[in-house]
This record gives C-alpha cells, sequence and structure tokens, in this order.
C-alpha cells in the first residue's frame, strides 16, 4: 500500500499542470499521483496518459466527463489506494522539502501504529504581484509534532480557518464519513472539510509550509467578481453546510465551537457577497437562506444571528450593510485572499 494518495483534478489544465505533477513526483515510490482529467478538451487527457506511461506504479491518468472540482476530487477519492489522501489542485503546488517532511511524519504515524484522522500543514496565499506571501499556520492553536484530540485545541484566530489545502485524512476514515461532493458547483472545498470534521478524534499537526495556493490568475474561482457571478452555486454550497451536520450534536465542545465559527465565515461570505452584488435576486437568496436556517436549524440560527456579523447582516441599512463591506475588505488585505 502507497503512504499516500494525491488527486490532482485537472480541466483544461494543459498549461501548468506539469509543474505540479512534477512537484509531486519528489515523492518517490510513497506517492501515488491521480490525475483526474475532468473533461478536458485541450491537451490534458494526453498529458495526464504520459505521465502514467513515464511513471508506471507512481502516476494513473483518471478520465471522466465532465463533473466539475467535487466530481474530480470524489473520483480521486474512490481510486486512492494510499493510507493518506490529499488533494493538490493542478495550477497549486507542495513546496519540495515540507512534502518531504510530512511524508516522513505520516511514514513514521504509520510505523508507530498511532494513525491519526487528520493530518494538518500549513498553507501559503501565493498571490501574485506580491513580495510577502501570507502562510496560515496553526502553531498558537494545536500543538505540534504529536497526536493529540480535540480536547487538547486551543482558540483559532480569525483567518486560521482550516481549509482544503491544509488537509491530509487518512483514506479509510474519509471514505467512512460518506462524503459525497455535489457534482459542477464551485467552492466545494468548504465541505470537503467541515462536513468530516464531525467526526474526527485524532489528529497531528506538522508546522511546515506545505500547500502553495495560488491565487490572482486572471477568472479565478475565488475571485471576488466570479464569485457573485456564482453566487447560486456559494449559497448552494453554504446550505449544504447547514443541512450536512447538526451543530447541536457535535461534541466535544471545542469541536462544536470551531465548526460553528467555520459556519459562521462561510454565512458571512454569503452575505457580503450578496451585498457587494446588489442584486434583488442575491439579496432574496440570502434573506431566504437566514429564514430557511430560523425553521429547519434553529440552534444554528440562534447563536449566528446573536453575533455582531449575523446582527449587522440582517439589517437593510446602508451604513450597517457599509460596515460590514469595510470590515471584509480589511480581512482581505490581512490575510491576502482574493
Amino acid at each position: 500500500m502507497k503512504l499516500l494518495s494525491v488527486a490532482v483534478p485537472c480541466y483544461q489544465s494543459a498549461g501548468f499542470m506539469r509543474s505540479t505533477i512534477d512537484a509531486l513526483l519528489k515523492g518517490g515510490d510513497r506517492v501515488e499521483i491521480l490525475i483526474v482529467d475532468d473533461g478536458s478538451k485541450d491537451d490534458t487527457p494526453q498529458i495526464a496518459d504520459e505521465y502514467e506511461h513515464s511513471y508506471p506504479g507512481i502516476c494513473r491518468a483518471l478520465h471522466q466527463e465532465n463533473r466539475g472540482h467535487g466530481g474530480a476530487v470524489m473520483t480521486g477519492l474512490r481510486n486512492a489506494t494510499g493510507r493518506y489522501f490529499k488533494v493538490c489542485d493542478s495550477d497549486d503546488h507542495l513546496a519540495e522539502a515540507p512534502y518531504l517532511q510530512v511524508l516522513d511524519a505520516l511514514e513514521r504515524l504509520e510505523r508507530e501504529r498511532t494513525p491519526v484522522d487528520l493530518f494538518l500543514a500549513n498553507y501559503v496565499y501565493d498571490k501574485e504581484g506580491q513580495r510577502h506571501k501570507k502562510v496560515i499556520r496553526y502553531a498558537n492553536a494545536l500543538p505540534t509534532g504529536r497526536v493529540f484530540s480535540w480536547e487538547e485545541v486551543g482558540r483559532f484566530r480569525l483567518g486560521q480557518y482550516i481549509l482544503m489545502h491544509a488537509a491530509i485524512y487518512r483514506t479509510d476514515f474519509l471514505l467512512s464519513t460518506g462524503l459525497d461532493l455535489p457534482l459542477h458547483t464551485f467552492y466545494v472545498d468548504s465541505l470537503y472539510v467541515y462536513l468530516p470534521l464531525r467526526s474526527v478524534e485524532k489528529m497531528y499537526y506538522l508546522d511546515t509550509d506545505l500547500y502553495l495556493y495560488y491565487i490572482g490568475r486572471e477568472g479565478q474561482s475565488v475571485q471576488e467578481d466570479v464569485m457573485i457571478r456564482r453566487y447560486d452555486q456559494q449559497i448552494k454550497v453554504n446550505r449544504l453546510m447547514l443541512e450536512g451536520v447538526q451543530l447541536e450534536k457535535v461534541a466535544p465542545k471545542r469541536k462544536r465551537d470551531y465548526m460553528m465559527n467555520y459556519l459562521e465565515i462561510i454565512t458571512t461570505v454569503s452575505g457580503v457577497l450578496a451585498v457587494r452584488s446588489g442584486a434583488e435576486e442575491h439579496l432574496r437568496m440570502h434573506e431566504q437562506l437566514w429564514a430557511d436556517m430560523e425553521k429547519e436549524r434553529p440552534y444554528e440560527y440562534r447563536v449566528l444571528r446573536h453575533r455582531l456579523l449575523g446582527r449587522l447582516l440582517n439589517l437593510k441599512s446602508r451604513g450597517a450593510r457599509r460596515f460590514v463591506i469595510a470590515v471584509y475588505h480589511l480581512a482581505q488585505k490581512i490575510f491576502g485572499f482574493n
């Protein structure tokens, strides 16, 4: 069995996928690289086949009709044979030295027979045109270099959310959670992390800057104007988070608190995008989200509605909305996201 399976979702990725895969090859025989061609019309399928031919036993080309990012991730997961599973998008990278450190740590966990549900490492906002890159690390909140549980988790700062880029799941654990990401949907990264968290018990954190998350390319899905155009998908993901986990039943409390904060930031983004858009349709969708939350998830509604951002986002005054947007823009500058 391989130590780590890395799924590389690829759609029209011919122009940049080689550098991503070449970096992953530094893991050698310990790694399985699953190149998922998501119905690409450029040279992506041929490049995927080329790597499978050149690196048998390490690279596998998986071809499918277009299903979107979530569909590509699920294809990778369902074909993974490695003990652990990670996603690396075709325009991102794993930094070489941290990558080898992570593999060594995973190998040690296997040797000591101390498997974990979730292995975490840092990620870097590698924003185009910026010399100083923002690193998201967790050393203030998580024990470093050992197995730990939720009872030992400290307080996360604003902006320290665990994204897909930080996460490596144990493969059989992730499959056991019943995760099934929606097809043809953007922003499923939040679901990939959030939904399995309800079952996570044992974790390990390595304080190393593993994942280089490239942002800034024109037309990228995380750019604000693109997110506004795809607002229906942001709301869909927000709803699936609400439907997928009843936080009232999540234990221990530190896990529940973290997940509530995670849900809050995604719900805040939904509200900010609706306000930024100004489109009546988007504002109605946002209002309906809160109305349905009140009816179907009263516990989450009571908590989020009475927090500052929840109160402001549900006010219709221009002053309140301007304040929320100002806070959002400040967070963009501090944390480096789009």
